[in-house]
């Protein structure tokens, strides 16, 4: 095969032209092939807007022809700074040589992101001594599920190669059990039920989520667990893992999570109640370990600001 011919930065994105090896590939395998980046970073990148294939944005299926050019935004990776292991607050529910089970706080990120100056999983994993996977961006090396920073609850984090492919391949094919708890405004009707609708970016608003005709498939299975005077504590399973998925789908049938002013929440509710962040849990975490194939099982009691929540609303009903 040719090798592609990079030609130097054009604003803030690298340049290549397609070679005659690449001709007819759709973009994303093309551009992870140029790059060297991984097939799923490069979709992510599509989503975002930060590929364009001869000056107009790229979308994944679309086919490359020789001579094409294609523009792929790469910002650089931030750095990872060895923070001392109290900052984060993470508690290690597992610890073995292929992966480490973690409960991560509210206001901890799960890897270090541009414009984002607080604590992480990945960085507290390093102060802390933790040897994790290379695999992946450079960024979130061994993550292969994330939590948003408002969200607590069980994450796992791949320390060897085997492990992140291993739990990777588990994510994408749905098997494992990813069970969280949600507080949300007034009573779902029904009281059980699926959503079944796409999310992409906000078309307005660039640092959200949103139903959107032609986003990527998302599914949440909800149920109620106790109805309140003007609010229901939910337990919900995701059968697929998009970002701010349980956010967005509570705000889409008009049942926001309480504290989630960004996708509409009441801000006096959260108030009355001590919320400074949206009240959502990741309460069980289920997956076939990788090495031996033991099914392995994890539960995280709510922390402190929830319980303290929950505790009001039951007192107000």
């Amino acid at each position: 095969m040719v090798p592609p011919s990079k030609i130097g930065p054009a604003s803030m994105a690298n340049v290549w032209l397609v070679p005659d090896g690449l001709d007819g590939q759709r973009l994303d395998a093309a551009a992870a092939r140029m790059t060297g980046l991984s097939r799923s970073r490069v979709a992510e990148l599509v989503e975002e807007g930060k590929v364009q294939l001869n000056s107009e944005p790229g979308t994944k299926s679309h086919r490359v022809h020789t001579g094409d050019l294609l523009e792929v935004e790469i910002s650089a990776a931030p750095q990872i700074r060895v923070v001392p292991q109290e900052v984060a607050g993470i508690r290690i529910v597992h610890d073995d040589a292929d992966l480490v089970v973690v409960d991560k706080p509210a206001g901890v990120a799960a890897h270090p992101s541009l414009g984002w100056d607080g604590p992480s999983v990945v960085e507290h994993l390093a102060a802390a001594g933790f040897r994790i996977s290379t695999s992946g961006a450079a960024e979130r090396q061994g993550i292969v599920q994330r939590l948003d920073v408002g969200t607590s609850g069980l994450m796992v984090v791949a320390k060897s190669e085997t492990a992140y492919t291993a739990l990777k391949r588990a994510f994408r094919s749905r098997t494992v059990k990813k069970v969280y708890h949600t507080l949300v405004q007034g009573l779902p009707d029904p009281l059980e039920g699926t959503i079944d609708a796409p999310i992409a970016r906000h078309p307005g608003a660039d640092y959200k989520m949103a139903v959107v005709a032609g986003g990527r498939p998302s599914i949440t299975h909800y149920r109620m667990l106790e109805a309140f005077r003007s609010v229901t504590l939910l337990e919900v399973h995701l059968e697929t893992g998009r970002t701010h998925q349980i956010r967005v789908h509570m705000q889409a049938i008009r049942h926001p999570c309480v504290g989630d002013p960004t996708y509409g929440g009441d801000p006096v509710l959260a108030a009355r109640l001590g919320l400074e962040r949206q009240w959502l849990h990741a309460v069980e975490l289920g997956f076939q370990h990788p090495a031996n194939g033991e099914l392995m099982r994890f539960t995280s009691d709510y922390p402190a600001d929830l319980a303290t929540a929950l505790a009001r609303v039951a007192a107000e009903a």
